[in-house]
């Protein structure tokens, strides 16, 4: 989800503040370590259990098998995911898709917004901003919907890949030589790995490290998101109504016939509902938003009969470590980062490919490849998790006049001489962010290929 445009209203609020945007750190190095180097006495790893098929799971599949190890992707759905929100491709992330091969394919998909506005509870615009204010993008920045990745990464790798779909993982036992697995179905087999790529709430990290409460931190947030008919005739804009509180997003993007719809409210403490209780989460949706104007009733109303309904508490994951002898998280599963970072697909793209090099490049010793990945993959996240920290209170501003005073900015910002100067300010902080986990090149072997995609170029 794009946090960006809140944070230009903030921003824009605070123009006359003296700070400075943290440089991007981007440094590349080059991973020349080989099998041969690794000390340790273990088997090298071979296959590997990757549970969850949205982002994280598929882009770790396709870098496992180049590498030449044999993965296995379970995913509880009965069949892939193409709903969500759209998510930015942003920094590190940009140049890893462009070594998966699948660059070419976001970008024919680009959501391609134009821009966006703020209306008040008439429907009368207060102000628009161009997509450049608004998404706070440079040069090859781009935005696909979530579901469209996710079909990408799926088309890449399921004719090399193993997919397990409508079963997930009941109980994992270890020993010294891999992990055995039993399977909601009662299937049970053995794996040299298990890698938990299944979200804030993960059930591989549940099994292995203990209860998501230990892990999680409630922002303060609710999120929810739905499709819906168009009735506003949106063409790749979004319209935002804030209320204290609260705000509300409808958009549509390049191709789409219908419209997202996304509603987010504070709620300091969290709501007593399971994570899977759709009817429940529809009725707390409903009571938070009762008696507010503008289309909110309308949206509602589809809110009730939506089957691609998503909604969720905008938390945390924050944990000491991030693997546990054979099993390693990845992606929400690991650091989720909130959709208020706008960062968290970027970093499962990124971690994956870590993951991948990793144990490739310590020859399948998973002691070494874990202890590497966490330690290459932590300042980045812990970076984007404080960003998302501020982000979240800005989309939830609680005061009247605070939301006067924004849309007062959104409505002369187009106007001011020092917008440029404005505009610069939030993208050298979101591409900071972005590029906060740097780039690793990693050997690789010069015949092994994933369908349908160019190999990597192989570091010298």
């Amino acid at each position: 989800m794009n946090s960006t445009a809140n944070s230009t209203a903030n921003s824009t609020a605070n123009s006359t503040a003296n700070s400075t945007a943290t440089t991007a750190y981007t440094a590349t190095t080059t991973a020349t370590d080989s099998p041969a180097n690794s000390t340790a006495a273990h088997t090298p790893a071979k296959t590997v259990l990757i549970s969850g098929a949205s982002v994280a799971g598929p882009a770790l599949a396709l870098w496992l098998h180049r590498y030449g190890f044999t993965p296995t992707v379970v995913e509880r759905a009965p069949e892939l995911r193409t709903g969500g929100y759209k998510v930015d491709i942003r920094g590190t992330a940009i140049e890893v898709c462009r070594r998966m091969g699948v660059l070419d394919e976001i970008r024919a998909h680009s959501t391609d917004m134009r821009g966006g506005s703020y209306v008040d509870d008439t429907g009368r615009t207060i102000g628009e901003l161009s997509a450049e204010i608004f998404g706070g993008r440079v040069e090859e920045d781009d935005e696909i919907m979530r579901g469209e990745l996710a079909r990408i990464l799926h088309e890449r790798t399921r004719d090399d890949v193993e997919y397990l779909f409508d079963d997930s993982i009941a109980a994992l036992d270890e020993d010294a030589d891999g992990v055995t697995v039993t399977f909601e179905s009662g299937t049970v087999r053995r794996f040299d790995l298990v890698v938990g790529a299944d979200g804030l709430h993960s059930n591989t990290r549940r099994l292995v490290f203990g209860e998501e409460s230990r892990f999680k931190r409630h922002l303060g947030a609710y999120v929810s998101i739905f499709t819906a008919p168009n009735h506003l005739g949106l063409d790749r804009w979004e319209t935002y109504h804030a209320l204290p509180g609260k705000l509300v997003c409808v958009y549509s993007s390049a191709g789409e016939t219908d419209a997202k719809n996304l509603f987010i409210f504070s709620a300091p403490d969290e709501l007593p509902h399971h994570h899977r209780d759709v009817t429940a989460q529809k009725r707390h949706l409903a009571e938070r938003f009762a008696g507010d104007r503008w289309e909110i009733p309308r949206l509602l109303g589809h809110a009730a009969d939506a089957d691609d309904f998503y909604f969720d508490s905008i938390s945390l994951v924050e944990m000491d470590r991030w693997s546990k002898g054979r099993v390693v998280l990845l992606g929400d599963a690991a650091h989720c980062s909130s959709p208020a970072s706008g960062q968290g697909t970027g970093l499962a793209l990124t971690g994956a490919y870590v993951l991948a090099g990793e144990l490739a490049r310590a020859g399948g010793d998973h002691t070494v490849a874990f202890a590497r990945y966490e330690a290459h993959m932590r300042p980045g996240v812990e970076r984007n998790q404080r960003m998302a920290e501020g982000f979240v209170k800005e989309m939830t501003v609680e005061s009247k006049w605070k939301i006067r005073l924004r849309m007062l900015m959104v409505r002369t910002l187009p106007r001011t001489p020092w917008k440029n100067l404005i505009a610069k300010k939030i993208r050298d902080e979101i591409q900071a962010a972005a590029n906060a986990v740097p780039l690793v090149d990693y050997r690789m072997p010069a015949t092994r290929g994933t369908s349908g995609a160019p190999r990597p170029t192989v570091a010298p």
